[in-house]
């Protein structure tokens, strides 16, 4: 996010327009992550430096302030959120009944109990995430577009798409439908936090800190009344470890 500059671009912006496909019933994964890490967008700490850049003790501390009341705003409150999303309902996979044609065990899937109504809703926790954290969503520009009905995946590519007139005509209304109510509304004032031309400090001595906590909760010495202390008195997990990087299969296929 930080590479990319995502965090200040998102702040600079009065409203934002994303167009996305529906994946298994699902947003994509890469703009489900890109969210997981606006933490920004509900309140989150903009001072690193009052939490030794990622002391875990220290902003659980914090949080029971009165200095985190004053911190924890929603960043990014005012904006504009738009979602275009479209897919292929299942495109050439589904035979009459409604169910993949390759399935065997025809009875595992209820085409009577597939989960929405409005294919719109995949995107649903996103949008509720914009809404959750004061990022505006008009409901009208939150749209489900069909692309590829019937047709093989490689045929409903990007060239493929402009061919076909009622998608093209779904996204032009949502394209002039945005631009006319970020227009109506104008610009969105900034927040008291700004991402844009923030410089982040040095980590240098906070990286080293974290390493030596790293070794510590390696050999089981996690810092006392911390939460991985704590659980691991109450018997809750075993991260102890002198190889962190080995997973658990590997570590039973050892034994």
């Amino acid at each position: 996010m930080w590479n990319l500059d995502l965090y200040a671009r998102l702040d600079m912006a009065d409203a934002w327009a994303i167009l996305a496909p529906i994946n298994w019933y699902n947003c994509t994964s890469n703009l489900k992550l890109m969210f997981d890490r606006l933490v920004c967008m509900n309140g989150g700490n903009p001072d690193e430096e009052t939490i030794g850049h990622k002391d875990p003790q220290k902003a659980m501390a914090l949080e029971h302030t009165d200095q985190w009341k004053e911190m924890s705003v929603n960043h990014l409150e005012g904006r504009t959120a738009a979602f275009f999303c479209y897919g292929d309902d299942g495109g050439d996979e589904l035979g009459s009944d409604g169910r993949p044609k390759i399935l065997k065990h025809k009875n595992y899937f209820n085409p009577e109990e597939e989960p929405f109504e409005n294919d719109r809703l995949a995107y649903q926790p996103l949008v509720w995430q914009c809404r959750y954290g004061g990022v505006e969503v008009p409901d009208h520009l939150w749209t489900y577009h069909l692309i590829g009905k019937n047709k093989k995946y490689s045929d409903t590519q990007a060239e493929d798409m402009v061919k076909e007139d009622t998608f093209m005509q779904g996204f032009n209304t949502w394209v002039k439908d945005f631009e006319c109510f970020v227009m109506k509304k104008g610009k969105v004032k900034p927040g008291k936090h700004r991402a844009y031309r923030y410089k982040p400090p040095s980590h240098i001595l906070a990286n080293v800190k974290d390493g030596i906590n790293y070794f510590k909760m390696m050999v089981g010495k996690a810092p006392e009344s911390s939460s991985p202390n704590i659980q691991e008195e109450l018997g809750l997990n075993k991260d102890a470890t002198w190889h962190p990087k080995k997973g658990e299969g590997e570590k039973l296929r050892d034994e």
